[in-house]
């Protein structure tokens, strides 16, 4: 099944409490070998005051008090959108009316609208399935072809459904959110549009043969769905199904079977979780085989950001799946599992290693059948349904098991192998693995591109193939057919070249954070670039929830910013999955500050090595990286004199109080619980900001649709500089959700801005 649907994110219930007020913390210099600082320290200094805005009671009563800004979350309201409008109107006179803006405007949205782009395929049916915008068509447009016409010069596309078309003619934003159709013939597809491009969806059924939408077909209206085909007529769908029935952050916890021509209303429950759930919602899976039978059917119910429980669904049975909570499950082969740990686990006698990737029979699993058995399933018991397997196996399979420096980036399950893409010290790289006798799993490693990122793209279980997409900062993405068999990649399109990278060279370093930890970082700069500090210099994190950025082609980014002389940058701090779990999670919690520490730690080295200098460093982020440059600003305002803060969590002491942030408790902390509280205080920009300070001048900016990060994080920052009589840029796009992906043309003005911005602060 292909699929091409945005998930949002969600919460988690714990309690509240009293807090003292924590300590603040100061930042210092560790000098290292060479001159420069190339390490960074926190201590406790003891004597400095609090922040003027610091709360005293940091209980959720307590921090509410403290905020002079709570105006500013009401999305729509009154005050909010004065703010907006008159920060807008500042914001665009200095950016837009510069003398940059328009060539970077332009020269951005031919990149973005370019018809020399590679079209992102995904198998569908016997054809190939595109979605495409350009300047004519900035909304978009599902299209399809077949393979052999793909691989031409000379493509020939049949337009299937065009979103401008329909958004004209139903006067609604639409905002295309992808399809998921029904394996193995892929002419049913669930359309989901987005109202504005918020992460919310309305769902049709569309019927790819007569291009036409299903008269009988299944509508939902807009939510925040989890959706799955179970057969033609039926599907299982996890959403809001009124008073009661969503989490703390809006998510569904219950999952319901929907026959066709049943209203929400009608559907019949299998299974329930808790309004209490964290995470991003219960969500069900139907993994079928190459054929299109089903092999089993999952859910998975979150315990909170990454902790969750696994349940086979058999009928009218509930089987609980004795997995470890931190797990990714990618398919089914056969009667096997196929899945990644996400912390040490001991299913039998021996200790499985965090991030290994796993395969285990599924009777070996199940723990209970149905609401009134208890007992969990022993070897030789035999009970109904895919518990019923015999357990004759006590091992376990070890498919992978990456090193320190490796890690899992995605699996695609086929019915005899399994491929997987892994990074090693941050540059991709791909094998398949065969079952060939009990758990003796052979390997093929596959020839790719070195130093480049690897990804792979829409599979087709029943064909056996795979797109896979190969990139680096430099080089243009190539677009391969892999086919599991052969084991080889097949090159079907080469992007062409946006920008000259014949003037420029990437090169890996690594720095040493406050707790001695090597942090590694990517550096693209200019080839015969005098090493004298004066390179304007553009730095790039993120380290959050298990994300990986290895080398990426930026094609807006090397024509605005490269060419032009610039430098970028990018940090594969902790927090990120570039080296496995333990890379992540060893930053969670009250651990936070140290990916905090790492990415302050690489822009120290930089300023060391004489790649650039605190006068032409410039730091970006957006989403949870905007927790980071928000508080790298507060932190070290002397390592920067820029900051580009996008879609950002800036108030952490509130974050889950705006939806929907209390899903991301597990990445942070809960701000209710008091020793949780004090360490989040401790670096949460919006209460930490003080008067005197050298901040340079940053531009924060977000979109008030952004139903995913709420806009009041970025208001509220921007309100409270603008009262201490900082000077900064704020600026608010009405439309295009958290993704940024509803308009390309919208998008060069986006990206115009940010480079002239950071052209200003920088160049100038």
């Amino acid at each position: 099944m292909n699929r091409l649907i945005l998930s949002a994110a969600i919460p988690a219930l714990l309690l509240a409490a009293c807090a003292t007020t924590p300590q603040p913390y100061a930042a210092t210099c560790v000098p290292g070998t060479d001159s420069g600082c190339y390490s960074v320290s926190l201590v406790d200094p003891g004597s400095q005051t609090a922040p003027p805005h610091y709360p005293s009671d940091l209980t959720p009563a307590g921090v509410r008090a403290a905020d002079d800004h709570l105006a500013l979350e009401e999305v729509n309201g009154t005050e909010a959108m004065a703010f907006v409008a008159a920060s807008n109107l500042a914001a665009l006179a200095s950016l837009e009316g510069d003398r940059r803006y328009e060539t970077f405007r332009q020269q951005a949205e031919a990149i973005l609208t370019a018809t020399d782009r590679i079209p992102g395929p995904s198998f569908l049916g016997e054809g190939i399935g595109n979605f495409w915008q350009d300047a004519a068509n900035p909304k978009g447009v599902w299209r399809r072809t077949t393979l052999d016409s793909y691989r031409s010069e000379n493509t020939r596309w049949e337009t299937m459904l065009d979103i401008d078309a329909l958004a004209r003619a139903e006067g609604r934003d639409w905002v295309w959110k992808g399809a998921d159709c029904l394996a193995p013939d892929e002419t049913r597809c669930l359309v989901s549009l987005s109202d504005g491009g918020k992460d919310a969806v309305v769902v049709r059924e569309f019927n790819t043969t007569t291009g036409l939408w299903v008269e009988d077909g299944f509508i939902l209206p807009e939510g925040k769905h989890r959706l799955e085909w179970l057969d033609r007529d039926t599907l299982l769908v996890a959403t809001d199904f009124g008073a009661g029935t969503l989490t703390e952050s809006g998510y569904p916890f219950i999952v319901k079977s929907l026959k066709r021509g049943e209203t929400l209303a009608q559907a019949t429950e299998i299974y329930r979780g808790d309004i209490g759930d964290g995470g991003y919602g219960v969500s069900p899976s139907v993994f079928r085989d190459g054929a299109g039978a089903v092999q089993a059917v999952l859910i998975n119910r979150p315990l909170d950001t990454f902790r969750s429980e696994s349940w086979l669904i058999d009928g009218d049975r509930v089987a609980k799946l004795a997995l470890p909570e931190r797990v990714s499950v990618h398919g089914v082969q056969g009667d096997k599992l196929i899945f990644t740990i996400e912390e040490p686990w001991t299913p039998h006698v021996r200790e499985l290693t965090a991030g290994a990737l796993i395969a285990e029979y599924l009777g070996n699993l199940c723990e209970r059948v149905g609401p009134d058995i208890a007992e969990p399933v022993t070897a030789g018991t035999i009970v109904s349904g895919p518990c019923s397997t015999i357990v004759v196996k006590t091992g376990t399979d070890v498919i992978f098991q990456p090193t320190d420096r490796q890690s899992i980036d995605s699996v695609v399950v086929y019915d005899d192998r399994v491929v997987v893409s892994y990074n090693d010290n941050v540059v991709g790289r791909i094998a398949t693995f065969t079952n060939s006798h009990l758990s003796d799993w052979s390997r093929t490693d596959v020839a790719v591109p070195d130093n480049q990122a690897v990804s792979l793209g829409g599979s087709s279980r029943t064909s056996g193939r795979l797109f896979v997409s190969t990139q680096g900062f430099l080089t243009p993405p190539t677009l391969s057919l892999f086919t599991v068999d052969n084991a080889e990649l097949s090159r079907l399109r080469s992007a062409p070249a946006k920008f000259d990278a014949s003037t420029h060279v990437t090169e890996q370093f690594e720095a040493t954070s406050s707790d001695g930890t090597k942090i590694p970082y990517f550096v693209t700069r200019p080839r015969d670039m005098a090493m004298d500090g004066s390179a304007p210099t553009i730095l790039f994190g993120y380290g959050g929830f298990q994300v990986s950025f290895p080398p990426a082609y930026k094609p807006e980014m090397g024509k605005l910013w490269l060419e032009n002389g610039g430098v970028f940058v990018q940090a594969n701090i902790r927090g990120g999955g570039e080296f496995g779990p333990e890379w992540h999670q060893s930053v969670l919690n009250e651990n936070r500050q140290l990916a905090f520490d790492d990415f302050a730690a690489v822009a120290a080295d930089l300023h060391a090595r004489g790649i650039t200098s605190p006068r032409r460093t410039g730091i970006y982020g957006r989403s949870n990286g905007g927790v980071l440059t928000s508080v790298a600003m507060t932190q070290h305002p002397e390592l920067i004199n820029a900051a580009v803060i996008e879609s950002p969590l800036i108030d952490m002491l509130r974050y889950h109080e705006l939806p929907a942030g209390a899903s991301w408790i597990g990445e942070y902390g809960d701000p209710r619980i008091p020793e949780e509280a004090a360490w989040i205080a401790r670096y949460s920009a919006y209460q930490n900001l003080r008067p005197g300070a050298e901040y340079p001048r940053v531009y924060i900016t977000t979109n008030t649709r952004d139903d995913r990060v709420h806009p009041g994080h970025a208001r509220k920052f921007a309100a409270r500089l603008t009262d201490m009589g900082y000077d900064h840029l704020y600026y608010e796009e009405t439309s295009g959700g958290h993704s940024n992906d509803a308009d390309p043309v919208a998008n060069a003005r986006r990206w115009a801005r940010h480079y002239v911005y950071l052209s200003q602060q920088l160049m100038d």
